[in-house]
């Protein structure tokens, strides 16, 4: 097949095999942040590059590597955008959504960043993202974590950890900013080239470094939570007692940093161990001045990111995914006729009983290929339709799974009470 008939690195088919546990991780979500309060927004993918670079920061990996950015026919700058955080916030900004709201909003929806593909990464993914904005207390922040511990609930996951961190506020962190430069100055030959490039513009970064040499001096840095200010120090506390209360047990890494600079205050990440190296599943925390840096009122917010092809695949791995959804009816017919009978008595069965499926054979097949297709779809019953039985007034029933498996023909005005008859007997 020619390459340019292959899908594009990093970018996945989703085929109908799989289709049914995306759905079941999507509806159930749903059904969680409605029980919530949460209601959905959608935002465009593509936004203008430097409402990225605003938010997310000039010196994290997204920007200086991962991003898809073009220049448009007027000129623009533009990006598909790699996270959605950054788009709700503007959404709200440019709609005037942010005086004294207090909004509790999801979108979901493909986000883009060129890394090196992987299993469970991809260069086109799939996330579910949830936002409380205008909301300063940590009861907020616990919320949040509680709607993450009832879905791994509702989808049998118990795989997933979480794990809590404090980044303090701007003006803490800055403080510890120079710490940590200060203390990576003293071990610059021992910092691989990302680690070196970052010491200037964002050395909190080197602390979730994968190189082994960097990872063992970044084991003797500076704690951030030693350096918290006493707000963020009551603020993390209110968090882990809340957490506490509910139950949800948590671990405490203070290497937790989070890859975005719009972060403060808390952050988190419900980890697996189930999914090889990538352990991220959900991932999220405050963002009390990222408003305010781009250029609305000063709101505070917090929220977070869940990829859903790794639920996806955690739900599947856990064995908690629904059967596929099967049709209960399957109609047959022979002849023109007959064939276009099937469809108006399909129409007529789909009217009768909304909650049910009704699939009906098209094109022309012999009976004996029809049924087989019948017990493929994994259908309870079916119905025949023929030119003979149609000049008599009459449609057959048969069922197809279970000991009874007589074929009856009715008046095809019963058709509706019979199949009703049928699936009340057969519960």
């Amino acid at each position: 097949m020619s390459r340019n008939l292959q899908p594009v690195t990093g970018m996945k088919d989703v085929l109908a095999a799989d289709i049914g546990a995306w759905q079941h991780v999507e509806r159930t979500m749903a059904a969680v942040l409605a029980a919530y309060g949460y209601v959905e927004i959608r935002v465009p993918v593509v936004e203008h590059t430097e409402l990225f670079k605003r938010a997310i920061g000039e010196f994290t990996d997204v920007v200086e590597k991962e991003m898809y950015t073009f220049t448009d026919q007027g000129g623009d700058s533009l990006t598909l955008r790699p996270e959605a955080t950054a788009g709700i916030v503007r959404a709200a900004i440019s709609n005037g959504l942010l005086r004294g709201a207090r909004l509790k909003v999801w979108t979901q929806g493909p986000m883009f960043r060129h890394e090196k593909p992987q299993k469970g990464r991809y260069r086109q993914f799939t996330q579910i993202d949830v936002e409380a904005i205008g909301f300063d207390g940590p009861d907020v922040d616990i919320e949040l974590i509680a709607l993450g511990a009832r879905l791994w609930k509702l989808l049998g996951v118990t795989r997933a950890k979480l794990v809590i961190n404090s980044l303090g506020t701007p003006e803490s962190r800055k403080a510890y900013r120079t710490l940590l430069q200060d203390y990576f100055r003293r071990h610059i030959d021992a910092l691989d080239a990302d680690g070196r490039r970052r010491l200037e513009g964002n050395p909190l970064r080197i602390l979730d470094s994968k190189h082994p040499p960097t990872q063992a001096i970044v084991a003797n840095a500076p704690v951030l939570t030693d350096h918290l200010d006493e707000e963020s120090k009551a603020h993390f506390a209110q968090l882990r007692a809340g957490l506490d209360a509910l139950g949800i047990p948590y671990t405490v890494n203070p290497r937790l940093v989070r890859g975005l600079d719009y972060y403060s205050r808390t952050v988190f990440e419900w980890i697996t161990d189930a999914l090889g190296s990538q352990d991220a599943i959900c991932s999220g925390g405050r963002y009390d001045g990222l408003i305010s840096q781009l250029g609305g009122e000063a709101t505070p917010a917090i929220g977070f990111a869940m990829g859903v092809e790794r639920v996806v695949e955690l739900t599947r791995l856990a064995g908690s995914l629904p059967d596929p959804a099967v049709p209960d009816v399957f109609v047959m017919a022979q002849g023109e006729a007959a064939q276009r009978a099937a469809l108006r008595l399909a129409e007529q069965l789909r009217d009768a009983f909304p909650g049910r499926g009704v699939v009906v054979h098209c094109g022309s097949a012999k009976f004996k290929t029809q049924f087989r297709r019948a017990d493929e779809s994994g259908a309870r019953l079916a119905v025949i339709v023929g030119d003979d039985e149609l000049a008599r007034g009459v449609v057959a029933l048969k069922p197809l799974r279970g000991a009874e498996t007589t074929q009856v023909e009715y008046p095809i005005a019963e058709l509706a009470a019979r199949v009703d008859e049928f699936f009340r007997r057969s519960k």
